[in-house]
């Protein structure tokens, strides 16, 4: 077997165990979505904000929800690693004869697939029932936010397997992972503007790499025009860039087939 028909079969793999664990499959999509119901219409209704760029805070919510689930998949998704190794499964991929990057790019690429579909589930599910801008149409912003929640899942994908390859349990996966992504969750925009926060806050919203994600979604979907937003042609290429330098790190350290790794 060649090497893209090795890493397509582990990809299979993955999202096969994925599709079967039906609790994983739909707590990453519902929790997202039950947190714009009730948040998002609780504040729109009970605080009534008024410094949004557009619409209701329902509507601008949903490009956070679309990142939220993304970032619950990515974590799912890359516990697998953790499940391979423990079962003996890992050691068993890396003694084939394809190397460790295309174990690794295997994984990842099921990590992606798994997290794009979901997302943009959560998306199509949201955008008909809120008044959403759509300022370059419906066509063309659902193929802007495909591109975004794709680039956003390899970045995340690319950054879940550098950590699952230096943190040798599964319970220090998922704290370290709360506990890097959900700060830059809460600053990158997703539930309320950052153009008029605390200067070191908006500092720090300017080096988070969701920032972007956010950005080009809500531009995308969400906004009349480009105006109190960074803008697509800064979003992407910041996205990409991101990206290719988490997949690059990732690669960096063959992945521990034991606690020990040995």
């Amino acid at each position: 077997m060649n090497g893209p028909g090795a890493w397509l079969a582990i990809c299979e793999r993955d999202v096969r165990a994925v599709v079967r664990s039906r609790s994983q499959l739909y707590s990453s999509m519902f929790t997202p979505l039950l947190l714009l119901v009730f948040l998002g219409s609780g504040v729109s209704h009970g605080l009534e904000p008024s410094r949004l760029p557009a619409g209701g805070f329902t509507a601008f919510m949903v490009a956070g929800v679309v990142v939220m689930t993304s970032l619950f998949s990515s974590t799912f998704a890359s516990a697998s690693y953790y499940r391979d190794r423990d079962s003996g499964m890992l050691r068993f991929l890396l003694s084939s004869p394809h190397s460790a990057r295309t174990i690794l790019l295997g994984k990842s690429i099921a990590g992606v697939a798994i997290g794009a579909v979901q997302a943009l589930v959560v998306m199509a599910i949201a955008a008909p029932l809120l008044d959403m801008g759509w300022q370059y149409g419906v066509a063309a912003g659902m193929l802007v936010v495909a591109v975004t929640v794709v680039t956003l899942n390899l970045l995340l994908a690319g950054f879940a397997l550098m950590l699952a390859a230096r943190i040798q349990t599964m319970q220090g996966f998922h704290l370290l992972m709360n506990l890097a992504l959900f700060p830059l969750l809460f600053f990158s925009g997703a539930f309320y503007p950052v153009d008029d926060l605390p200067v070191w806050l908006e500092v720090l919203a300017m080096v988070n790499p969701l920032t972007y994600a956010v950005d080009a979604l809500q531009v995308a979907a969400y906004a009349e025009n480009n105006e109190a937003f960074v803008g697509l042609w800064v979003d992407l290429p910041v996205l990409a860039c991101c990206a290719a330098v988490a997949f690059a790190l990732s690669s960096l350290r063959p992945p521990r087939l034991t606690w020990s790794g040995e």
